[in-house]
């Protein structure tokens, strides 16, 4: 597996910045553009490198303070038909599909902490859609109000923040995650309300036996261990190059449903089911971001990364105009 990279380097770190990449056995191909930026204003390299070695690459650019004055930007490739890439992916440790790229990492999930209007409208529809399940007892509507639910992004958001201790994309995910289930179920229990007052249902409904939908308001020990391995899923999924798992993910937990649970029972009346489904929103919400965590911690500590290669920085004078 490749990585694009497209690096914008000031004219003074451009020797540097070529003997970094150059030196690395994880590159495959390398073009230089002297001049090719114009803003910022500076040379152009070119560059696929084995995703296995693009982390550390990175790093070496920001040392280089190539992300202040510069600019990196990553894009994966889908395929390249190239013997100098089956040799550097040979020559890189590890395999590309299990490779982090931590800045990758941080940033994507920053992007998803966001608290937009779309983030609150996917959550809200699956609320929803789950409260409409219940009613109906219905399985299938639970498991798309499940696929629909957007909350993994601020949950894997805030443990990448507090493993890289970023406290501002952290603020933001949970400010997301408070307000976000705040606004749904508020809605969704406003639209029960009105439900309630055309006679479409009533506090009856939460008596009723759901054989289908009923485990919402059974939160027990393996609500906890679902919530852990749908954790640890979740975050490979992310930081490797594995993201369709993420779909299993979203249909294995509890979180959405139990949202739509807490806001049928303000409409409806029932305290005891409100606390049953805001114990097994809990759970769920704590054991993802644990296992988010402790996945987090642990790849950090173990991933097997290239040998450094520290430059000398070579200053360049620009040219005078």
């Amino acid at each position: 597996m490749l990585l694009h990279l497209r690096v914008t380097v000031p004219a003074d770190r451009s020797g540097a910045v070529r003997d970094l990449l150059d030196g690395d056995p994880g590159v495959a191909h390398l073009a230089v553009v002297p001049g090719g930026s114009v803003r910022p204003a500076g040379d152009l390299f070119l560059v696929d490198v084995a995703r296995e070695s693009a982390d550390h690459l990175i790093d070496g650019l920001r040392e280089l303070d190539v992300d202040r004055d510069g600019g990196i930007v990553m894009e994966a490739v889908d395929a390249a038909v190239s013997r100098p890439a089956e040799e550097a992916e040979r020559r890189a440790p590890g395999d590309g599909s299990d490779a982090v790229i931590w800045e990758q990492v941080v940033r994507t999930t920053a992007a998803d902490a966001a608290l937009s209007v779309s983030y609150l409208a996917f959550l809200t529809i699956a609320t929803l859609l789950a409260a409409v399940a219940i009613v109906n007892d219905s399985a299938p509507l639970v498991i798309g109000a499940m696929v629909l639910g957007p909350e993994f992004g601020p949950l894997a958001a805030l443990a990448v923040a507090i493993v890289h201790r970023r406290g501002r994309v952290g603020r933001r995910a949970v400010v997301s995650l408070l307000a976000g289930f705040a606004v749904a179920i508020a809605l969704t229990a406003l639209v029960a309300l009105v439900g309630r007052g055309l006679g479409w249902l009533g506090p009856e409904l939460l008596a009723q036996d759901r054989p289908a939908t009923g485990f919402i308001t059974q939160p027990d020990r393996w609500s906890l261990v679902v919530a852990v391995l749908a954790g640890i899923a979740g975050v490979l999924s992310l930081t490797s190059a594995r993201s369709g798992a993420l779909v299993g993910v979203f249909i294995s937990v509890t979180t959405v449903p139990a949202a739509g649970e807490m806001a049928l029972s303000l409409a409806l009346g029932g305290s005891a089911d409100f606390r049953e489904a805001a114990t097994q929103l809990g759970i769920n919400l704590l054991g993802i971001l644990a296992a988010a965590l402790a996945t987090l911690a642990l790849q950090k500590a173990v991933w097997r990364r290239v040998p450094r290669v520290t430059p000398r920085v070579r200053r360049i004078p620009a040219p005078r105009s």
